[in-house]
């Protein structure tokens, strides 16, 4: 991998996409971003977000989600779609939580993706914006522009995480997915991306068609 082709990608993303720390999912208490995150499966997540106000509201603590009616949980968040799947995996995680976690949130990537529909990418958000520890998280967009880019050849999304530790500066895990999902939001889109608006364009690889 070429540092210098690196230091140019990550100079340009900071530049376009400051890192102020923030997290596109709304959230309070640390379990909230856990159970945005779970939701965020197959949504947007400006729909998880006014899902969550309401959500967060009408059952505010991690009790209210253990002893909650399975069906009014599943209307709760039905329009973040799965919602069946979705809303017993809340009731799960929040049950496991409680039994062997004493209502904390644990920080061991192990113990999060022993929860309830969290895989590596939940957990490595909830590591990255609750602990403030260095994880990469993978989602498409993350896997799309990454791969134009050339800063992996990987497809699988946890052997794209791997190749991008490795590829990457660690103190640039945390803020690479936040700044991906931006360029690839704004720029780089599935479809139709605005290659003649991107400054990255000059560094980027692969066929637009090529993911």
């Amino acid at each position: 991998m070429n540092k210098n082709k690196i230091r140019r990608i990550l100079s340009e993303l900071d530049a376009l996409y400051p890192w102020d720390g923030r997290c596109f999912l709304e959230y309070e208490a640390p379990w909230h971003l856990l159970f945005a995150t779970i939701l965020s499966a197959q949504c947007t997540d400006e729909r998880v977000n006014q899902v969550t106000r309401g959500l967060f509201m009408r059952f505010p603590t991690l009790e209210d989600f253990a002893q909650a009616d399975i069906h009014d949980l599943e209307e709760a968040v039905r329009p973040t779609g799965f919602y069946h799947v979705k809303a017993r995996s809340l009731q799960s995680t929040a049950r496991i939580l409680l039994e062997k976690h004493g209502g904390i949130l644990p920080s061991d990537i192990e113990a999060l993706t022993a929860l309830s529909g969290v895989g590596r990418k939940t957990a490595n958000v909830v590591r990255g914006h609750i602990f403030n520890l260095p994880s990469v998280t993978v989602d498409t967009h993350v896997k799309r522009v990454s791969h134009r880019l050339g800063l992996t050849d990987e497809v699988d999304p946890v052997k794209i995480e791997f190749s991008l530790m490795r590829n990457l500066p660690k103190k640039h895990w945390i803020r690479i997915n936040q700044q991906l999902i931006s360029h690839g939001r704004a720029v780089c889109k599935s479809q139709r991306p605005r290659c003649g608006e991107c400054t990255l364009y000059k560094d980027c690889e692969r066929s637009v068609y090529d993911v």
